[in-house]
C-alpha cells in the first residue's frame, strides 16, 4: 500500500469513527469501534471493518451501517477533499470477536501449555 493510500484510509477510518460516534443516534450502533479500513487500488472501493467493544453480535450494527451508507458517504464528501468517494462496504472485524480467545490461548503458551486438555501429561521412566 502506498503512502497515498494509507493517508485516505486513515482519514477515512478517523472520519467514519467520529460520524458514528458523535452524529449518529441509531441504538444498535452505540458499541461499535471502527478498527480498519483498506482501499482498492484504483480507490473506489473502501471496505470498513467494525466491531462491537462489548463483545457482542455485529450484525445488527452491520444492517443499520448499510442503511446508513449514503448519509456516510455525503458526510464524507462534505469533510474531505477527495476528488471521489469511495464506495462504502462493512465488514465484522474477526479479530475483534476473537481477541479474548486469543488472549487466554497466548497466556497458556507463554506458561507452556498450549492445549487445553485435561488429562494428565506421560510420565516418563527414568531408569
Amino acid at each position: 500500500m502506498d503512502y497515498r493510500t494509507e493517508r485516505i484510509s486513515e482519514a477515512i477510518r478517523e472520519e467514519i469513527a467520529e460520524i458514528i460516534g458523535y452524529e449518529m443516534s441509531d441504538p444498535r450502533l452505540a458499541s461499535i469501534i471502527v478498527t480498519a479500513v483498506e482501499i482498492s487500488p484504483n480507490k473506489r472501493r473502501a471496505v470498513i471493518r467494525v466491531a462491537a467493544s462489548t463483545g457482542e453480535d455485529a450484525e445488527p450494527a452491520l444492517t443499520a451501517l448499510e442503511n446508513a451508507k449514503s448519509f456516510l458517504k455525503r458526510e464524507l464528501a462534505n469533510r474531505l477533499d477527495m476528488y471521489r468517494i469511495p464506495d462504502l462496504y462493512f465488514e465484522a472485524d474477526a479479530t475483534a470477536m476473537l481477541g479474548d480467545r486469543l488472549q487466554h490461548l497466548l497466556k497458556r503458551i507463554k506458561k507452556g501449555r498450549p492445549r487445553d486438555t485435561d488429562e494428565e501429561p506421560e510420565k516418563k521412566d527414568v531408569e
